[in-house]
């Protein structure tokens, strides 16, 4: 893995896509978030073509080696959760067009990483992003932060706290590890 992998971050959706570009390393940082506007376009397969396409433009352009997204939860309406389905599909064939390794995360995941609760709405989401990769202008759409929840929500997942042995000390685990690799991260 590099020092600094690029992340791509999708929230699907066959109205509105969120998307967002995640530089990795020791510090996150964002490169780029939005969303991919759907509502004019009518016809559902026309719909997913222009996903399709829209995230291969994504990869080629920011050359990600990661690829995260979020997996659909499961809603009372059974059309919606097809369309939902079909449009994750496509998003992760374009990413597997590219071999990039595919990897999904519930949506109770990726808010219990970003604000350490499961159940946080959507403006606790945005505004710990806000403050952890120091983002100065809100988004108009929640999709695009959403999509930057599961970006950072991997990178914390594939750059978890790794300490370098220290002689006749024990391995130290959990938050213990956490808080001595990450003394930054600390607010008081």
């Amino acid at each position: 893995m590099s020092k600094s992998p690029i992340i791509l971050g999708i929230d699907p959706g066959t109205q509105i896509l969120g998307y967002a570009i995640l530089k990795g390393g020791t510090k996150p940082a964002l490169i780029a978030m939005d969303v991919l506007k759907l509502t004019k376009e009518k016809d559902i397969y026309a719909r997913l073509q222009i996903i399709h396409a829209k995230i291969i433009e994504l990869i080629t352009e920011y050359q990600p080696v990661h690829f995260a997204i979020e997996a659909p939860f499961f809603g009372k309406n059974v059309q919606s959760m097809l369309k939902l389905g079909r449009a994750q599909g496509v998003a992760i064939a374009a990413a597997m067009q590219f071999q990039l390794p595919v990897t999904e995360y519930a949506p109770k995941k990726v808010k219990q990483s970003i604000t350490g609760n499961g159940n946080a709405d959507k403006d606790m989401v945005w505004k710990m992003l806000e403050r952890v990769l120091q983002i100065e202008k809100k988004p108009k759409y929640f999709d695009a932060t959403d999509a930057l929840g599961v970006a950072l929500c991997h990178w914390y997942q594939i750059s978890g706290p790794v300490l370098p042995p220290v002689s006749g000390a024990k391995s130290l685990k959990g938050w213990d590890a956490f808080l001595a690799k990450n003394p930054g991260r600390i607010k008081v």
